[in-house]
């Protein structure tokens, strides 16, 4: 395993990062299960894990929990808010209101006093910077948090967070956790970019692309993948979109082939060969899924493979640009674009 420090923060991070989304009914792993990844996560090198309070409306945190009991120490411990909790109308966004209560929920579920890293999951545009930036300092003063990051903000949103925090003399954002693979590119043109010039640690989520990049996906064969079930749309070959990632899947394992790869190595490989990413998030669903992503942990990729994947995928490049979870709501709402 390789460490990288987390942006300017001196935080020594292993370049993958334990994620558990997948804990809970979501993934369908029991505790035992998740406790049993969790250790052998930790005996292999990885010393942060990445949960949120809205995966599986608190599930996931409960048992990431049980599972660090008494190795607290031991690890760099993440969460997130700001995903609606329940059907409560302020039971989300990045509110004061919200995030105290939020932050407390998550610390009793995971039976902490503190967290290390506590993320904004998503950009609130019902809710100032000044707003957010000044509880989440004062969260940090009280020592509830150690530092605070953005998740899958534009990197318009990023500037702005700086500068307002910058403006009203506010602790700052230290890290962005953007969704980055050999498939899905776009964060390269301008997030990136932005991160590198702020100083920002960058945590990748989704690096094998929600499963496209595991090599459990090929020309020819029926997709069963967990994520297929409830995301139909996202592996249907019919949409030119799909069929753009199917056939580039296909290239990108003869590379993987002529280099003595594995697919997942390929794809863990490339995020991490990126300057500006400090980690990237597995999301293991099973022990084989985990075994099969931490043999990647020390790959490093050539300048012949990297570029062989520049000419399948350009960079700068998103082949399925509707995916993305940054787009502006002005792009998604028409009432939000007309007079």
């Amino acid at each position: 395993m390789h460490y990288r420090t987390l942006g300017r923060t001196g935080v020594q991070v292993s370049t993958l990062v334990l994620g558990a989304m997948n804990f809970g009914k979501l993934g369908g792993t029991t505790q035992d299960e998740v406790t049993a990844m969790v250790d052998v996560a930790l005996d292999g090198g990885v010393n942060l894990i990445d949960t949120a309070d809205a995966y599986g409306q608190g599930e996931s945190e409960e048992m990431v929990g049980r599972a660090i009991a008494g190795r607290r120490d031991d690890i760099v411990l993440a969460t997130k808010a700001g995903l609606p909790m329940g059907d409560g109308r302020d039971s989300r966004g990045s509110s004061r209101r919200w995030l105290v209560t939020a932050l407390d929920n998550s610390l009793r579920r995971l039976g902490v006093d503190h967290v290390d890293l506590y993320q904004i999951h998503r950009w609130d545009p019902s809710t100032s910077d000044e707003e957010t930036l000044s509880t989440l300092t004062d969260l940090q003063r009280a020592g509830k948090i150690r530092y605070f990051g953005s998740s899958t903000f534009p990197a318009y949103r990023i500037v702005q967070a700086e500068w307002a925090a910058r403006e009203n003399h506010l602790s700052r954002y230290v890290t962005e956790q953007p969704s980055y693979s050999i498939l899905q590119r776009g964060i390269e043109t301008h997030v990136l970019p932005v991160t590198e010039q702020y100083g920002l640690g960058v945590l990748a989520w989704s690096p094998l692309a929600s499963g496209w990049l595991s090599g459990a996906i090929r020309e020819g064969r029926e997709v069963t993948t967990n994520r297929s079930a409830f995301l139909p749309q996202r592996f249907d070959t019919t949409i030119p979109a799909n069929r753009a990632k199917l056939d580039a899947v296909e290239k990108l394992a003869t590379v993987a082939d002529q280099a003595g790869l594995t697919m997942i190595q390929l794809a863990l490989g490339f995020v991490t060969a990126h300057p500006a990413v400090t980690s990237a998030i597995i999301g293991p669903r099973t022990m084989d899924h985990l075994h099969t992503q931490l043999a990647a942990a020390d790959t490093v990729l050539s300048a012949d493979v990297l570029d062989a994947i520049d000419a399948i995928v350009a960079p700068g490049v998103d082949l399925a640009a509707h995916e993305k979870s940054d787009t502006p709501p002005a792009l998604l709402d028409p009432a939000l674009r007309r007079r």
